[in-house]
């Protein structure tokens, strides 16, 4: 196993028109998982400054970053690979979601905007579990450390 320190994220809890805005981060479609935009922090930057540059990167969209309001972590037990998640609430201040819109970095391929019924009812698969309570319920979540789902 490796003993590589944990990676930090920021990723975005969008909500607009009572749907929330996820992402699905897998070249080519090789899964149908779903999850919220951002990612990886720089170091010298602020999460806000990472969290603004990853959600234009994966969606085309400006936001304006609110109040924190979920942790999640997840690993994989079998290459050492520790992830910690900060999510943040956040607003679109610019943009709108295109088709033809092509992520940089060519990870994000799709991205939607899902009711909760989708979410809470199974239609699609996501992480982390405590999404959808904390983008609709807005309670602050903590989800603990599970095994990466691809």
């Amino acid at each position: 196993m490796n003993n590589r320190p944990p990676r930090v994220a920021a990723r975005a809890l969008i909500l607009h028109e009572d749907r929330l805005l996820l992402v699905n981060a897998y070249p080519g479609g090789r899964s149908d998982l779903w999850c919220a935009p951002g990612g990886g922090v720089r170091p010298g930057q602020s999460l806000h400054e990472n969290l603004l540059r990853e959600v234009h990167e994966e969606t085309g969209l400006t936001v304006t970053v609110g109040a924190p309001c979920l942790i999640n972590e997840f690993h994989d037990p079998d290459s050492g690979f520790h992830q910690v998640d900060l999510f943040f609430r956040c607003t679109i201040a610019a943009g709108t979601l295109s088709e033809s819109w092509r992520d940089p970095e060519r990870v994000v391929t799709r991205r939607h905007f899902f009711a909760r019924a989708d979410l809470d009812l199974g239609r699609i698969r996501f992480k982390p579990d405590s999404l959808p309570a904390a983008a609709w319920d807005g309670v602050l979540a903590y989800d603990p450390l599970e095994v990466i789902v691809r």
